[in-house]
């Protein structure tokens, strides 16, 4: 997208969303818990999986839109899917939160649920406000 003159916002805090940090310490605890096959591990499953289904769907509307980073397009349009209208910021609460919440619970990771989560949640907020107001100046009927 940079090459073709899009324009990316919040650079420092795309760097502090440690998606890969959270994955890693759920994993390691997880590991080290020997925990059997068990309903809490279905029940993460289950909301992982939905949350990975989520991130298909909205990939698909946003299209070469869609992103990790927050950039704005020199031709970017506003995405006027009913979703988006529902709920502002799908790729957050329909596919990250519940991703991390499902693969924490899958693997019995909770501490890394109560400390990680809230320790992710900081940037993914500050990245939601960001990404408010970017829209909000591109677009006057955001």
């Amino acid at each position: 997208m940079r090459a073709e003159g899009a324009v990316e916002f919040g650079v420092g805090n795309s760097r502090a969303l440690a998606h890969v940090a959270f994955y890693v310490a759920a994993s390691t605890e997880g590991i080290l818990s020997f925990s059997s096959f068990d309903a809490l591990n279905l029940v993460g499953l289950g909301i992982y999986f939905f949350g990975a289904g989520m991130l298909l769907f909205v990939v698909r509307l946003l299209g070469p839109l869609w992103t990790v980073k927050l950039f704005i397009a020199r031709n970017h349009g506003l995405v006027r899917h009913p979703l988006f209208r529902h709920i502002r910021h799908p790729n957050y609460y329909l596919n990250i939160v519940p991703e991390l919440i499902g693969y924490a619970l899958a693997l019995h990771a909770p501490i890394t649920l109560i400390v990680g989560l809230p320790i992710y949640a900081l940037p993914l907020v500050i990245r939601i406000r960001q990404e408010e107001r970017v829209m909000r100046d591109q677009f006057a009927t955001y």
